[in-house]
């Protein structure tokens, strides 16, 4: 019944990310679409996202902190529990961090695309919800611009983040884009889509 720092190792943390699977939970081959990287390696070259479910928080860690085998720490209060999705950072591309409508930070997905103008995030929309995704969009993408749709309406984004990676070239945002699906079977329930 006290405060408490946990202490958990990188490799406890690390597993697949969302876009290493298919919506039938098979591996997908290497694509546009796909983000096929997982362990350590050069993925964390740039540093990882990490996001905290229950907080609905998101911080950057920089390269180096998890690869000398030192763990992550967090405090947690009496009877708190910490659910944290850890992704390496990809600032060429976009990437799905995290939403606060699922703890598993990818099981609400159906498809994750992007290409150099925009990203589409599908939600599966079998049951209702109500919450935000978490996108990483590279600095570059002119997210001035950008015109965001939730369900076929317009909508916006807010910025929770700017991580500075390395350089000025590979600066990016997080956004955080609210979200709710109605689940009544029509074609944009669940699309959230961002354009620029």
């Amino acid at each position: 019944d006290e405060t408490a720092t946990v202490s958990v190792s990188f490799s406890a943390l690390v597993s697949h990310s969302i876009e290493d699977f298919t919506a039938t939970g098979a591996p997908r081959s290497a694509s546009r679409t796909t983000d096929t990287s997982s362990g350590l390696g050069e993925c964390g070259d740039n540093g990882f996202h990490v996001f905290s479910f229950w907080k609905s928080e998101y911080v950057w860690i920089p390269h180096g902190t998890f690869l000398d085998g030192s763990p992550m720490m967090t405090t947690l209060r009496p009877h708190a529990t910490e659910i944290l999705h850890i992704k390496p950072v990809d600032y060429m591309r976009p990437q799905y961090i995290g939403s606060d409508l699922h703890f598993s930070c990818g099981f609400e997905v159906k498809t994750f695309e992007w290409t150099d103008e925009s990203v589409r995030v599908t939600l599966k929309n079998d049951y209702k919800k109500r919450g935000s995704v978490y996108l990483f969009l590279p600095e570059r993408v002119g997210l001035d611009r950008a015109s965001v749709y939730v369900c076929g309406r317009s909508s916006r984004f807010e910025t929770v983040a700017r991580p500075s990676i390395g350089h000025a070239a590979n600066q990016g945002r997080v956004i955080r884009i609210r979200v709710e699906v109605v689940a009544n079977g029509e074609e944009d329930d669940g699309k959230v889509s961002i354009k620029w």
